[in-house]
């Protein structure tokens, strides 16, 4: 059989090729073998999907939703026989749900509006019907001129988007040349993130201008349009569908100021764009809107904080001190019901545990699986978790258990197959990966990536120092449709792409878990004092 591999070429310093010797250590093709029957053939993660976002979605941390979704999980997990199955909690604040929406234009004409409440946004005073009116806020000096103008009005703050047809890569299944390009990228010098303000932004004072000024809502119709493929390393750019996709932000706060903010929606592109054609055309729009929506403490009556991380086991045997670590985002964002981003995810790494335990895998290093909250909001459940047992990432003081984890691997992209793993700029584990994806190329594994990429939970691994990777994934409709919007459904996810998933991260944490050695690990980031 004819194999090709695509594989990073380290450049050194005065831009010559830096030889990488490898290590050669004999896999355990039998129970790779057994994975791989067991997780093509016996794949249970179509139904788990359909859990997690058909029963209990959306999950949006601190909701009775998600911990719904948590008992069904833990119960599962423990089901499989799973070991030291439990949940660490932790302060998040709020958690938002949304109790009942609809909208309607009804002057000049009656149109159901298609669009969705952002999380975290206040409630209208029942249904309310109001004019809406056209602002073009830029900065605090235009504040003036619509000071006691806005009074009972709905507010639409951007103009008009041109609607694209559908061109270029709206379904994304990465081509030979992108798959060459991810294993040849250079890596791209470090940046400084941006210095932030100690004040509020702009943003934060046209809100409560909206508020001190009686605005009834603020409606609008989301980004341009273009959603770049930024966190996942590949330099490409996916137009986002329209049509009645809507990618839903944030409206307000999670902390003390919870539900202080004027009710928000985004709309449908199109619905928003014929409302602000009527209004250039100096006619009157009116619209009926009703937002319920219900904000959740952060501690029950048990003082129980309402963010956690999942976590569970399957015991190592020589080596069951040293831990391989496998985990998804258990948390989603609200608009859809969350199984691209990230039941996909879930599924396939709980398929992970679920597969190991059916072919009666007996890994030298235990296998722990990790679901994390609150990654919507900052990576917060991993880095909570990573400050808690293995290190500090702003002092770099650093825990016992970091010496004895051999490596991390997350899922976060959607549904669509694997095609290599991002080295996060470890170049010392190239060799070992180029080995194992070898027996992968048949189910379209062949390259490894240079680059370090961002967005997701291996980084919190990855800032202290501990290998921590993201694997390299066919994007499908992930940029353009699904990601983070009301189109985050089920009939979305790629069942045999799914499957894929699952047996590649099971092969790749059994590998981790019998070598001999921990995997290669770059040093321990500096902390400037």
């Amino acid at each position: 059989m004819s194999m090709t591999f695509r594989v990073l070429v380290m450049v050194g310093a005065l831009g010559m090729p830096m030889a990488i010797s490898s290590v050669a250590q004999p896999l355990d093709h039998a129970t790779l073998a057994a994975i791989r029957d067991e997780g093509l053939r016996g794949s249970q993660a179509m139904e788990h999907i359909s859990w997690l976002s058909d029963v209990y979605g959306p999950r949006v941390t601190g909701t009775p939703a998600i911990e719904q979704a948590r008992v069904w999980t833990m119960e599962k997990l423990r089901e499989w026989g799973l070991a030291n199955v439990h949940e660490e909690r932790f302060a998040f604040g709020h958690g938002w749900s949304l109790v009942r929406f609809h909208a309607h234009m009804i002057e000049p004409q009656v149109m159901p509006l298609i669009g969705y409440p952002k999380s975290w946004s206040s409630s209208t005073d029942g249904t309310v019907t109001a004019v809406v009116t056209r602002v073009d806020i830029q900065s605090d000096r235009d504040l003036d001129t619509y000071r006691g103008r806005l009074r009972g009005k709905i507010v639409l703050p951007q103009a008009g988007r041109e609607v694209r047809l559908l061109e270029g890569d709206v379904v994304l299944r990465m081509t030979e040349e992108q798959l060459d390009e991810a294993s040849r990228t250079q890596v791209p010098p470090a940046t400084t993130e941006p210095r932030r303000s100690d004040g509020p932004s702009f943003a934060d004072r046209l809100q409560q201008f909206y508020l001190d000024e009686g605005v009834v809502a603020v409606l609008d119709r989301g980004s341009d349009g273009f959603m770049t493929g930024a966190g996942s390393g590949l330099p490409y750019q996916t137009q986002r569908t329209d049509g009645g996709t809507i990618f839903v932000g944030r409206g307000g706060p999670r902390g003390e100021n919870a539900g202080t903010r004027v009710p928000s929606v985004t709309l449908a592109v199109e619905h928003y764009n014929r409302m602000v054609r009527i209004l250039d055309k100096s006619l009157p729009v009116r619209v009926e809107l009703h937002v319920e929506t219900q904000f959740h403490a952060e501690t029950d009556a048990v003082a129980q904080m309402n963010a956690f991380n999942v976590l569970a086991e399957i015991p190592g045997t020589d080596l069951a001190d040293q831990v391989v670590m496998i985990g998804a985002h258990f948390d989603t964002t609200h608009a859809g019901t969350g199984a691209t981003d990230n039941a996909a995810g879930v599924a396939a790494m709980m398929e992970v545990m679920r597969i190991l335990q059916a072919v009666e895998a007996r890994p030298r290093r235990t296998i722990r699986l990790a679901l994390w909250g609150a990654e919507e909001q900052g990576l917060l459940g991993s880095r909570e978790h990573v400050r808690r047992h293995l290190g500090d990432r702003d002092t770099m003081r650093l825990r016992p258990a970091h010496e004895t984890l051999s490596g991390y691997f997350n899922l976060d992209n959607g549904s669509g197959r694997l095609r290599g793993i991002w080295l996060q700029e470890n170049f010392a584990v190239a060799p070992v990966f180029e080995e194992w994806i070898a027996s992968m190329s048949d189910l379209g594994v062949t390259t490894l990536g240079p680059r370090s990429v961002s967005g997701t939970d291996h980084v919190s691994f990855d800032e202290v120092g501990l290998p921590g990777f993201q694997f390299i994934q066919d994007r499908l409709e992930y940029n353009s449709r699904t990601h983070h919007s009301n189109m985050d459904v089920v009939d979305r996810v790629q069942r045999d792409d799914v499957v894929q998933m699952a047996v590649v991260a099971a092969s790749f944490a059994y590998n981790t878990a019998m070598r001999d050695e921990l995997l290669p690990r770059k040093a321990v980031p500096r902390v400037d004092r």
